[in-house]
């Protein structure tokens, strides 16, 4: 069945509105319901649920990254403190998600980009708003990734090209 003109539309996981796009929250409610992972299956399948959505999450990867080490060989499948506050991190900013708006390419755009030594790097891109005469920002994109091995070598500098680099 079709609907046309529709105020909103709910497809893969998403609540389009108008000009932009939210997470369907219900998808967010069933995962809030789970208790914390107990196996690395478990792990991978919260992870792969909100790698989804790490496009409307700040600072994704940075969050992530003490989670995703419980995959190295070298470390053992183990809830620690820091491990299950980063989990429950994750949960609270599913729930807190920003809504994502789409670019009007009139308008000029803000580039945020943070690059944290050891822990990832990130970027938002922002469109320049005026409503009723006021400046007002939106969020068109959050982009973020964990360094690379030979990236965590590098200094201040080179780390924030590299973020430069992949915002771009």
């Amino acid at each position: 069945m079709c609907n046309f003109c529709q105020q909103e539309l709910l497809a893969l996981g998403h609540k389009g509105l108008g000009l932009s796009l939210a997470i369907e929250q219900n998808k967010v409610a069933a995962v809030l319901q789970k208790p914390v992972p107990k196996n690395i299956k478990e792990m991978l399948s919260f992870l792969g649920f909100a790698t989804y959505y790490r496009s409307h999450i700040k600072r994704f990867s940075h969050t992530t990254s003490i989670l995703y080490k419980i995959f190295s060989k070298a470390v053992f499948f183990e809830i620690t403190k820091e491990r299950r506050d980063a989990y429950e991190r994750i949960k609270h900013q599913l729930t807190q998600a920003y809504v994502l708006i789409l670019p009007d390419f009139e308008l000029p755009f803000k580039l945020y980009i943070d690059a944290a030594c050891s822990q990832g790097l990130g970027e938002a891109l922002h469109p320049r708003q005026i409503v009723d005469g006021e400046p007002r920002e939106g969020v068109i994109c959050y982009i973020s990734r964990q360094l690379k091995d030979s990236e965590d070598r590098y200094g201040a500098t080179k780390t924030e090209l590299s973020c430069l680099v992949l915002a771009l």
